[in-house]
């Protein structure tokens, strides 16, 4: 019941400051009160439920604030992470990268998004596993949860999917040039346009955002 939520949220299929209708969960996945009750609990302790007492439980609207500095911390961390894998990464390494990147492009072209942004994650990953970042990657993945909705919303269409797809094909070139600065360069690039791309969304659907 939680995994199946958090998906909805972070996917946003379930659209922020929506009403969560846990008498209709309970009635269409015919279980009690009590899974419901716990799920939304658990996500209100992960930030992405409002709990508002007398009125219901309403998905967290994303904040703006939140997000760029996520996003500040994210690219100051990555950055270092693509500059310190341009100096370290083996040959197998940079193969398991341009792999990745292969099937990222047949994504692409079968217009298929959830599979793009699994193989999204999985690139960046690579970097950090690869270069035995135990700490660093659980850093990254706290920051990604609460990026994921942000992430997805600014990468729905497949001229968006293909943009991104270049970003990481700029930053594995930088990595199997041995360019550190480059790929530093590349990485922040990167993620700055992720940042742009909120602050559009932002004006077009000020809905989805609190301050």
């Amino acid at each position: 019941m939680y995994g199946e939520l958090k998906e909805a949220i972070l996917s946003g299929a379930l659209e922020p400051g929506s009403l969560i209708d846990k008498a209709g969960l309970c009635e269409k996945l015919r279980v009690s009160r009590f899974p419901v009750s716990a799920a939304v609990s658990r996500l209100a302790y992960d930030r992405l439920v409002d709990v508002e007492p007398q009125h219901g439980s309403f998905v967290t609207r994303i904040s703006l604030d939140d997000v760029r500095e996520r996003l500040f911390i994210r690219g100051a961390l990555e950055g270092e992470i693509a500059a310190e894998a341009a100096q370290r990464m083996t040959r197998a390494d940079r193969q398991a990268l341009a792999a990745n990147l292969k099937q990222e492009e047949a994504a692409v072209a079968a217009g298929d998004s959830v599979m793009f942004y699994t193989l999204d994650v999985a690139f960046h990953r690579i970097m950090t596993d690869r270069l035995s970042m135990a700490r660093a990657s659980d850093v990254l993945e706290s920051l990604r949860v609460h990026l994921e909705r942000t992430r997805r919303l600014t990468m729905s269409t497949p001229r968006q999917l293909r943009a991104s797809l270049n970003e990481h094909s700029a930053i594995a070139a930088a990595i199997e040039a041995k360019d550190p600065a480059a790929a530093r360069d590349a990485m922040r690039h990167h993620l700055s346009i992720t940042g742009a791309r909120l602050e559009t969304l932002a004006k077009q659907q000020p809905d989805l955002f609190s301050p």
